[in-house]
């Protein structure tokens, strides 16, 4: 079984290229290694406690994904471990189950988001203007009402790390034209796949965020794909329009830390035991309905 991983790690030997909220990133050469930690972030703060086994969820229900929308070019190489270069092998117990080698792309500098349910930030624009990132929608929708047919919403970072949605044509004048309507059409059809699928395990994807990349001139799906982490999931047996859902996500744990008197700046507090623990069982049960496997 993985240990918990929360803090920075090192690979003594291997270059690290970065460490995010999540991810540590490590240069193989012609590949690259991805790690995904348990650290868990909320407002955009690192809290200091992990949540047992996410990463490992995390990591296997991407390569899951990955695998399963294989007609899609995508970074993925492999998450055996038993396929991974010897030099790496006096990592396995830091490494095994939540990690994976993928191909080393040119990450696009916009974040691909699909919703098919109109939440989070998508719900607030709606509200202002009936519209989301330039999307008109019709009148009368209420939160978390299912959309007409699920529209692409980009986005891109600001300086400070938050999410800042545009519409397409901001998203066309980044990223050229051509680039712009190929990642749409992309998003649109993995959002699809994944949603069909979902919903034949009793589980919503409300919305969820793609990134793409690129190496020699081909456009590859990147980074995570349909997690708890890049996705808003829903219990389809408890969803009522009108009503923001339970997800299987980090939901208990803002729920918590919005009833602190805390200002959502480092550090972040520590979080209870019963908190840490049904957050990482709705992640579990996420892992496990999506794929019909249990977490290896």
């Amino acid at each position: 079984m993985p240990i918990a991983l929360q803090a920075s790690i090192d690979l003594p030997g291997i270059k690290k290229l970065r460490s995010g909220k999540v991810r540590e990133v490590f240069d193989l050469g012609e590949t690259l290694l991805f790690v995904v930690t348990d650290r868990l972030s909320a407002f955009d703060v690192i809290l200091p406690d992990p949540i047992p086994k996410k990463g490992a969820v995390l990591n296997q229900l991407s390569a899951f994904w990955f695998k399963r929308f294989d007609k899609i070019e995508n970074h993925f190489i492999t998450a055996n471990f038993n396929e991974f270069p010897k030099a790496l092998e006096r990592f396995r117990e830091q490494l095994a189950g939540r990690s994976m080698i993928v191909r080393k792309t040119k990450p696009l500098p916009v974040e691909c988001v699909v919703r098919g349910y109109l939440a989070g930030s998508g719900w607030k624009e709606y509200q202002e203007s009936q519209s989301v990132c330039g999307e008109k929608l019709p009148a009368g929708l209420k939160l978390a009402s299912q959309l007409p047919k699920p529209i692409f919403t980009p986005a891109t970072k600001s300086d400070t790390e938050h999410d800042l949605n545009i519409d397409m044509k901001e998203c066309r004048r980044i990223l050229g034209g051509e680039v712009a309507t190929k990642v749409r059409e992309l998003s649109l059809k993995i959002y699809s796949g994944g949603r069909d699928h979902a919903a034949q395990r009793g589980i919503i994807v409300a919305d969820t965020k793609f990134e793409f990349g690129t190496v020699d001139g081909k456009l590859l799906l990147i980074d995570e794909c349909l997690t708890p982490d890049s996705s808003r999931f829903w219990p389809k047996d408890q969803y009522v329009v009108g009503q923001s859902p339970p997800s299987f996500d980090k939901q208990f744990v803002r729920d918590y830390l919005e009833t602190l008197d805390w200002n959502k700046t480092p550090p972040g507090p520590k979080l209870p035991g019963d908190v840490i623990a049904r957050t990482a069982a709705k992640y579990l049960e996420a892992f496990e309905r999506l794929t019909g496997e249990k977490l290896k």
